[in-house]
């Protein structure tokens, strides 16, 4: 044990992201790893948040939407999201939660395919392990648009993809398992059939590179209250590939979309670049809570978060297997870094109860029922110190279980 606790400290004091973080608001004694379900909050988000609140709206009211930037919000702050995800600017809107853009790129993308000549193309794939809100929304977008869904395994989507695939709807990373899935070789297996990709970036974004602009993805959303900690309920982002952006037809053409929107014609006439993809109103609190915790990742190289981030699970795996009781978990997350998110994923038998008594004791992950116990590693504030606690403490509640 000292050994291990000795081995945190070393990589604690050579670990290039431990100051980041001092910016965020964490309880002393309490190891916080759920952040691949909600980040935590920045320590100057607070204060923006009231500046926001007292000064833009309660003061400048109206005027915010242009003296504030209130109005330009969504694509402003695409643009900073934009390098954490491999993007080029103006391809990137923020606005809706991760469902609802979805619903605008995979029904955009079957209109793409249906007018460049794709009519015959009547299958939209899905991942079969996919979030279930993926599913939903995709037999939805299937019904209506008249396509039938068809599920794969993401490792089976280059041999399903075909001549009759419009679509296929992947997630970058597995949310029960943390299993990081090849973006690079599916894109090029499904453009090879001569289909659209769309991605899931939920629990990638923020977390490893994605290099969407370099493999060519056509469409791509994600959440930004993981790892980006925008905060709970923080708005989704939609990400419109250049080349795609002029044929986007989204299927909620919301006033916020069109070209001239405060001309009020009955007419729909469609905004230029990414902008297509927003909707209504944008939700201004919680976009601009957003926009102020992305600060934190000012002058942070993605490629050093991952290191950091492969490192930590792998000193997290060492410490379970050297302190946890042989037997009572097994990890499904992949060992090979190259199929790896930013979480540990152990089956237990007595899961709830297990994570229950983890939180009481200051370790917070949380778990998938029936039997995943979850662990997500943000590397801008966990240290390698807070994973040795927390396969320490682990074992501690393992031990005194009878299993």
């Amino acid at each position: 044990m000292s050994d291990l606790i000795a081995k945190a400290a070393s990589l604690d004091a050579r670990d290039q992201l431990a100051k980041h973080r001092e910016l965020f608001a964490l309880d002393d004694g309490v190891v916080y790893l759920d952040g691949n379900s909600l980040g935590a909050l920045p320590r100057h988000v607070p204060g923006r948040m009231a500046d926001v609140i007292t000064r833009e709206w309660g003061e400048l009211r109206i005027r915010s939407w242009d003296e504030s930037g209130w109005w330009t919000a969504p694509e402003r702050i695409g643009d900073r999201i934009a390098p954490l995800v491999g993007a080029a600017p103006g391809q990137v809107v923020v606005g809706d939660s991760t469902s609802v853009n979805v619903f605008k790129a995979l029904v955009a993308a079957v209109r793409l395919v249906d007018r460049a000549g794709g009519e015959d193309r009547d299958e939209i794939v899905v991942d079969a392990t996919t979030f279930p809100t993926d599913g939903y929304i995709a037999e939805s977008a299937a019904r209506l648009t008249g396509k039938r869904l068809v599920a794969a395994a993401p490792g089976d989507v280059a041999g399903t993809v075909g001549p009759r695939t419009a679509v296929a709807l992947v997630n970058h990373v597995d949310y029960r398992t943390g299993r990081l899935h090849d973006l690079p070789g599916i894109t090029a297996a499904v453009h090879a059939a001569g289909a659209l990709a769309v991605w899931d970036l939920c629990h990638s974004a923020g977390a490893l590179p994605v290099d969407l602009d370099a493999h060519g993805v056509d469409l791509a959303v994600g959440c930004t209250y993981k790892y980006l900690n925008g905060g709970p309920g923080a708005p989704a982002f939609l990400y419109v590939a250049e080349r795609h952006q002029p044929g986007f037809d989204s299927p909620l053409p919301g006033w916020n979309s069109h070209a001239d929107p405060f001309a009020m014609t009955p007419g729909y006439a469609a905004a230029e670049g990414a902008a297509r993809g927003r909707v209504g109103t944008p939700d201004i609190l919680s976009m601009l809570a957003l926009e102020a915790s992305l600060d934190v990742w000012e002058g942070v190289p993605v490629e050093v978060v991952r290191a950091k981030s492969l490192a930590l699970t792998d000193f997290f795996l060492e410490c379970v297997e050297a302190y946890v009781p042989e037997g009572r978990v097994t990890s499904v997350t992949p060992e090979a870094h190259g199929e790896r998110g930013s979480q540990v994923s152990l089956r237990c038998v007595e899961a709830h109860a297990v994570m229950k008594e983890l939180i009481a004791r200051g370790v917070v992950g949380d778990l998938r029922r029936p039997d995943v116990l979850r662990f997500g590693f943000t590397p801008l504030y966990v240290s390698f110190a807070d994973a040795e606690r927390a396969a320490r403490v682990l074992a501690d509640v393992l031990s005194e279980s009878t299993g």
